[in-house]
């Protein structure tokens, strides 16, 4: 159940900060360099690929052990 955790925290909370972080630093340069926004892009892209495996897992652990919400 540990894993199921981590990749929640990898898959929202990290992006989330980052892109807080990004999105910070933009009102003070009123503006993202390219670089900065393909980053952020890329970023963006690799969060809704984790997000889709995170719903892929959930959809498993239920088939699996329907209780695991429970633990968690």
């Amino acid at each position: 159940m540990g894993e199921v955790i981590g990749i929640v925290m990898v898959s929202f909370v990290l992006p989330l900060i980052i892109v807080l972080h990004y999105m910070t630093k933009w009102k003070e340069s009123k503006g993202l360099s390219k670089e900065d926004e393909k980053m952020l892009e890329e970023i963006w892209e690799s969060a809704q690929k984790m997000e889709s495996r995170i719903n892929a897992l959930e959809t498993i652990l239920d088939d699996q052990a329907a209780d695991w919400r429970k633990r968690v």
